[in-house]
């Protein structure tokens, strides 16, 4: 990676099965009513994006610029035209992206940051200083491991929550993971899976065109796979970013990244006193 700012950035909200998810409402940490994808979006906007990409489903365009709310003037829509695959999806911004590194994240997660730092500002922090390509990771309990990307490697010396990537995994099974994806100084049962986010270099648009051309029989073309070659061809790292991630495409998902999100801002104690009265009237 050459050692500039990272300051384009691609979303990815063309699942046919999700591209609903990203316009659901939510209420922010200070207590505003947005769009998971406005939430998405002043995340890059933090971290320094100036240009941002949203690749969507054809004919979205006028329900995903309404939720982008002020952000909007900000966007470039590029739509998938086939459902054919979460890499295909990314590749589809090859043009925006060029020659340049760019920040990566899906429109169907929720970040919430433990630290000062937004979580992809710090983790473009980590890109830039270490010239290199990052994923977001976060220790995954491995009942869970049916919904993410897996990374296996180990740890960078003298830094705790880096890692040097060796294996890249899709939604492994657990016995596969055991196998592959341990890294030494988690807890047991626990896998770094992705987090949703990711620095990458402009040499993942050449993989994912070498997989495009080979699935033009009618094959998807996923992610994960090109990460795996990246990690192969040159310097890939995994951060342990400090906050959480929360997949609103699972069951209960919106429901908990609204949680996480209200119990982090100024409204916790009023949030905290409906949860206790909400539990005391739950008939056990």
């Amino acid at each position: 990676m050459r050692n500039v700012k990272v300051q384009k950035a691609v979303i990815t909200a063309a699942a046919r099965e999700q591209r609903a998810l990203p316009l659901q409402s939510v209420v922010d940490r200070d207590g505003e009513t947005k769009s998971a994808l406005q939430i998405v979006l002043e995340e890059a906007v933090a971290a320094g994006a100036e240009e941002i990409c949203l690749v969507i489903c054809p004919g979205d365009e006028p329900a995903f610029h309404a939720a982008a709310g002020g952000l909007a003037g900000r966007l470039q829509f590029l739509t998938q035209s086939a459902p054919i695959g979460y890499g295909h999806a990314l590749y589809c911004a090859r043009e925006f992206v060029g020659h340049e590194p760019f920040l990566h994240l899906v429109g169907d997660h929720l970040y919430v940051s433990d630290a000062p730092k937004r979580c992809a500002q710090q983790l473009i922090e980590i890109a830039e200083a270490e010239n290199s390509a990052v994923s977001a990771v976060q220790a995954t309990r491995e009942n869970m491991l049916p919904y993410y990307g897996t990374v296996g490697g180990h740890r960078v010396a003298n830094r705790k929550n880096l890692y040097q990537i060796e294996n890249v995994v899709e939604k492994p099974t657990p016995t596969e993971a055991e196998q592959r994806l341990v890294v030494p100084g988690l807890r047991t049962g626990h896998y770094l899976c992705f987090f949703g986010m990711h620095v990458l270099t402009p040499a993942v648009m050449d993989i994912l065109a070498e997989h495009v051309a080979a699935a033009a029989d009618g094959g998807g073309v996923q992610l994960s796979p090109a990460l795996a070659a990246l990690a192969a061809q040159e310097r890939f790292l995994a951060l342990e970013v400090t906050g959480r991630r929360y997949n609103i495409g699972v069951k209960y998902g919106l429901l908990t990244a609204q949680l996480a999100l209200s119990l982090s801002g100024g409204d916790r104690d009023e949030v905290l006193t409906q949860l206790l009265d909400l539990l005391a009237r739950t008939p056990h």
